[in-house]
């Protein structure tokens, strides 16, 4: 089927992988409504990054998928409708799960309801691999179990269960993407990736501070990320994907220590590297490995991941070199 010419509305939009979402969108030709957090400071988030062509092709919506009003309102003429808004913090969960669960379970269902009122041909319902917890087999399948490890987990556990209600209740064309541990630019320093480059980078850092090394990982390239939305939203075969849930991620496993060790190898960077405690999540919540199983997306659209580590590394490198003065004071670990 395409993008090209479909009424498109994006949530989170204004996030790292929304605005890498809207502008793919756009440049395959489609119309795009793009709701951004509403804010005092008149920002648009990563949108204000992107290029001027692309971003005036987008319509921006400021608000929030808390508000059922202004989803119905939103939804409505909307033939996709990708939803990306979430909290999606670990640490920060536990400080304020309450949150989570306006965020991304009440939010979730706004946007559903709205999309079911508005008509919608298609919903992509964004999930994460952290809803499978540590993983009891590898490398994991969409029927590994669910565990709530972690508040923000939980969260979106029920939303993922919410839009599988609404695809059995109402007959909503859903499908649920799974991606697996996303980096690439834009991408906020709580994330491993970011804030490894950030400090190794950064002048004003004499060491990189990190968390539990032992935990592994499958990391994406947000291109990568961004074709398999792509793949779900524009499949003319969307029968094979109602109501299912997708893993789309990497099938490299590798460490968090590794991981520091590739970016300091590729930034040319001989600063020390600190566990700190406090970057540690409580024993009992961490996830120690977590690797896709996306043959089933594979074998439905032909998707796989396309960029290297390395590769997916050394871009986000330049793009933080690129930023040069434009990061935030001082170098306190962001949750």
């Amino acid at each position: 089927m395409g993008m090209n010419g479909k009424q498109t509305f994006v949530t989170g939009a204004d996030g790292f992988i929304g605005s890498h979402l809207v502008e793919a969108l756009v440049r395959e030709g489609a119309a795009v409504r793009a709701l951004v957090q509403y804010n005092s400071f008149d920002s648009s988030g990563w949108l204000d990054d992107l290029p001027a062509d692309i971003r005036d092709a987008v319509e921006i919506v400021r608000g929030d998928v808390r508000d059922a009003h202004q989803m119905r309102r939103l939804c409505a003429g909307q033939e996709i409708v990708f939803h990306l808004a979430a909290l999606i913090s670990v640490p920060y969960s536990y400080e304020a799960p309450s949150s989570f669960v306006d965020t991304n379970v009440t939010g979730t269902l706004n946007v559903l309801q709205g999309a079911l009122e508005g008509g919608a041909a298609r919903v992509v319902q964004t999930s994460t691999s952290e809803v499978y917890g540590t993983a009891q087999t590898m490398p994991i399948g969409e029927d590994h179990p669910l565990q709530g490890q972690s508040p923000y987990s939980a969260s979106k556990i029920a939303a993922d269960k919410m839009a599988e209600a609404y695809a059995r209740s109402f007959s909503l064309p859903v499908v649920i993407l799974r991606p697996f541990n996303t980096y690439g630019p834009r991408q906020s320093e709580r994330a491993i990736v970011a804030a490894v480059i950030r400090q190794a980078l950064d002048p004003g850092c004499d060491r990189i501070l990190v968390g539990d090394l032992r935990p592994g990982r499958a990391f994406s390239y947000v291109s990568d990320t961004v074709a398999a939305f792509l793949a779900v939203g524009g499949t003319a075969d969307f029968d094979a994907f109602h109501g299912r849930s997708f893993n789309a991620g990497s099938d490299r496993l590798i460490s968090i220590g590794e991981t520091v060790e590739t970016v300091r190898g590729i930034a040319g960077c001989n600063k020390p590297v600190e566990q700190e405690k406090s970057r540690f999540r409580p024993e009992a919540s961490e996830v120690m490995a977590l690797v896709a199983d996306s043959s089933a997306l594979r074998e439905i659209t032909g998707w796989k991941p396309a960029v290297t580590l390395e590769d997916g590394i050394s871009r986000c490198i330049d793009w933080w070199r690129r930023r040069g003065e434009r990061v935030r004071p001082g170098r306190d670990y962001i949750v």
